[in-house]
């Protein structure tokens, strides 16, 4: 769409302003009701789809209807002095207490099921069992059932043991109590005064109630047509729930943008930056991971809604004015009542296409104003800086001793590793070893590598089902971790020794396969064991999706690039898309800052964030530069990052370590852009018009 085409669409909704109105609040009411009740439609499950280790959790899952992604239950007790914990009647009992309480279609194993030391504290008085309860699946429902069973678990081992310790941790559970822990009376004031500046900020900024309420109008609709649009999408493909954190928070930073704008400057930049960030986001869209495609199609709605509204919802809202009025002021108020302000200077074929006419400043046409040196590198140097730290970000949970500070699973914990036993016990390994196998041979050879615990393969009939059986490898440290890391490495090693395909679930053969022999394991010559489990999530968020991006970042940014440069030109374009860049890189670098190397020290950062708020950090960029090529005014840039800040701030501070990982990447992702926007951005050549062509069309 041309410039002069978005002035008629904008002129075209003020003449039908009822119907224009009436749709857009039908938008609002009735779409916010439809994409509510289309939530259950995008994947709940957090985990990356494709990878070897989710095909695996797959096959777990189907055969046996629990455990694989979703980490078990530890049930922990602690013993009086005088017991001796290796003794066969104490480990029963504790197995048959674990057994009743965990419940129906439950899976448990312990030592009196293994015989292995490595369920034993080296206190000599501590034992731990895994439990991975009937229900719980790998969506928001299924974790919600394993929370609730946690504390089933736990009251039924003391009611059972009244004369032992018992506890019951897990990630889960340590995550349950993270939540209902709740912010404390410092974060709920913190909470309250960014709710108050969300609204004290553009109060100020626009010296209007209008210019308080307009924004949160326009990003509302923007949000909910952009999630009935994603959640259509949803219908044909895989659409992760993270999206849900995405679109309102980016859309209420482009809705405060874009008000900022005199009318005119804020067609300009909404065709032309909606149109790159569109381009962009369908590039990301087009890469085989889940997650890319998730923010690829999210971002696509949000810029191809935050348009439509900036087109025909915002002149809605502008109340008329004398044009004569607006050639006196250049105030922030000027932008919301509907006057023109002048800008400092043009800037270029942007402004120059649209037919924009320079104000005081026209004399100085076709000369270059001077780029301030200094202050730009001052501005990109925090930028740099993060940058350079976003390679050795570390993507997965975080270790379990962040999560939670106190409560009943923190205090199961705290007895575990109290007693010598390592945190990698609640992130166990899971392999389905294919009929045909042995089982007892592919746990022995687990065992052997470096950073495994223990690895067991349990007779029970739960941990074996048409002729397949389950392993459990416990490793020594989270999967998180270095240690993990390399741990999960070693055993698909060891396994694929024995097996030449291991790993890899479409390798497994049909009916009447030969049985064979390979290093001590036997079992069908194709037949592969599948690694699965919890603990193997991360890899595949690191293999699968962090993977492709060198290939899809930089496959966004020439797209985005090159639309830029046929409508705004190259200058502009390439301050926009490396200014894009380097904020969703910084922000992956300011997470790694603060999160792994600071005082939370997390070790790692849930891995679908940083791909969130990166997303949301190149779009945010985008926009600010195109809108300030356009002639915009320069406060607009920080005004809407600080409204977002507020915004995310207000919404999630609190105890809740994941939570608190998105919202501070989204508040520093616009806090750079603010102090780094203003600092970059310059002016360009003032040009005659540019010939119009097709290229221009955006």
């Amino acid at each position: 769409m041309s410039t002069e085409r978005a002035v008629r669409a904008s002129e075209f909704a003020l003449r039908h302003r009822r119907a224009f109105g009436f749709g857009w609040l039908l938008v609002l009411l009735l779409g916010g009701a439809v994409a509510v009740a289309g939530l259950g439609r995008l994947d709940q499950s957090f985990t990356a789809s494709g990878g070897p280790g989710h095909r695996a959790n797959q096959a777990i899952q189907e055969r046996y209807g629990n455990g694989a992604a979703v980490a078990p239950l530890v049930a922990v007790v602690t013993w009086p002095a005088a017991t001796d914990v290796r003794d066969t009647a104490t480990a029963r009992r504790f197995a048959a207490a674990v057994g009743r309480a965990a419940g129906p279609g439950a899976r448990t194993v312990s030592y009196a099921d293994t015989g292995d030391p490595g369920f034993l504290g080296a206190d000599g008085r501590t034992a731990y069992a895994l439990v991975y309860p009937g229900a719980g699946k790998p969506d928001l429902a299924g974790l919600t059932a394993v929370e609730e069973a946690a504390g089933t678990l736990r009251a039924g081992l003391r009611s059972a043991l009244p004369e032992a310790r018992t506890e019951v941790t897990g990630v889960l559970p340590l995550q349950h109590d993270s939540a209902e822990a709740g912010p404390g009376p410092v974060a709920l004031a913190a909470k309250a005064a960014c709710a108050l500046g969300l609204l004290l900020l553009p109060a100020l900024a626009f010296r209007s109630p209008l210019g308080t309420l307009a924004p949160l109008l326009l990003a509302g609709a923007t949000s909910v047509g952009a999630l009935v649009l994603v959640e259509a999408v949803a219908g044909f493909t895989e659409i992760s729930f993270v999206v849900v954190y995405l679109v309102p928070v980016t859309a209420l930073v482009l809705a405060v943008h874009r008000w900022a704008q005199p009318p005119e400057t804020a067609a300009r930049s909404a065709v032309t930056a909606g149109a790159a960030g569109a381009a962009a986001c369908a590039a990301l869209a087009l890469f085989p991971a889940a997650f890319l495609r998730s923010v690829g199609i999210a971002g696509l709605a949000v810029w191809a809604l935050s348009t439509a509204t900036t087109l025909t919802l915002a002149p809605l809202l502008r109340p008329a004015r004398p044009a004569k009025t607006a050639a006196r002021t250049g105030s922030p108020r000027a932008a919301t009542a509907g006057r023109v302000r002048r800008p400092r200077a043009a800037t270029g074929p942007l402004a120059a296409s649209a037919g924009w006419v320079p104000g005081p400043l026209a004399a100085t046409a076709g000369r270059v104003r001077r780029p301030r040196v200094l202050p730009a590198v001052f501005g990109l140097l925090p930028l740099v800086l993060l940058a350079g730290a976003a390679p050795l970000l570390r993507v997965g949970n975080p270790e379990a001793h962040t999560l939670v500070a106190s409560g009943p699973a923190r205090d199961g914990l705290d007895r575990l590793t109290a007693a010598g036993l390592p945190s990698g016990v609640l992130n166990p390994l899971e392999v389905l070893v294919p009929e045909g196998a042995d089982a007892a041979a592919v746990a022995a050879r687990a065992a052997r590598v470096p950073g495994v615990l223990l690895a067991a393969a349990p007779q029970a009939a739960g941990w074996r089902r048409g002729g397949a059986a389950l392993v459990v490898v416990v490793p020594e440290a989270e999967p998180m971790t270095p240690g993990g890391a390399a741990t999960l490495t070693s055993v698909r090693a060891a396994l694929a020794a024995a097996f030449p395909d291991a790993g890899h679930p479409e390798a497994a053969p049909g009916p009447g396969t030969t049985p064979g022999s390979r290093d001590g394991v036997t079992g069908a010559a194709a037949v592969t064991p599948l690694v699965g489990g919890s603990g193997v999530v991360d890899r595949d968020l690191v293999d699968g999706v962090y993977g492709l991006l060198p290939y899809a970042v930089p496959a966004a940014a020439l797209v985005a690039f090159g639309l830029l440069a046929a409508r705004a030109g190259a200058g502009v374009a390439a301050r926009a898309v490396c200014g894009g860049v380097l904020a969703a890189v910084g922000s992956a670098g300011a997470l790694t800052v603060l999160w792994q190397w600071g005082p939370p020290g997390t070790g790692a950062v849930t891995g679908w964030v940083p791909l969130v708020v990166g997303t949301f950090a190149f779009c945010v960029s985008i926009d600010r530069s195109v809108a300030l090529a356009a002639g915009g005014p320069g406060w607009a840039g920080p005004v809407a990052a600080g409204a977002g800040a507020f915004a995310v701030l207000a919404a999630g501070i609190g105890p809740q370590v994941e939570l608190a990982l998105l919202v501070s990447g989204f508040a520093m992702a616009v806090l750079l852009d603010a102090v780094t926007g203003g600092r970059t951005g310059r002016p360009v050549r003032e040009v005659g018009p540019v010939p119009r062509s097709s290229l221009q069309l955006v």
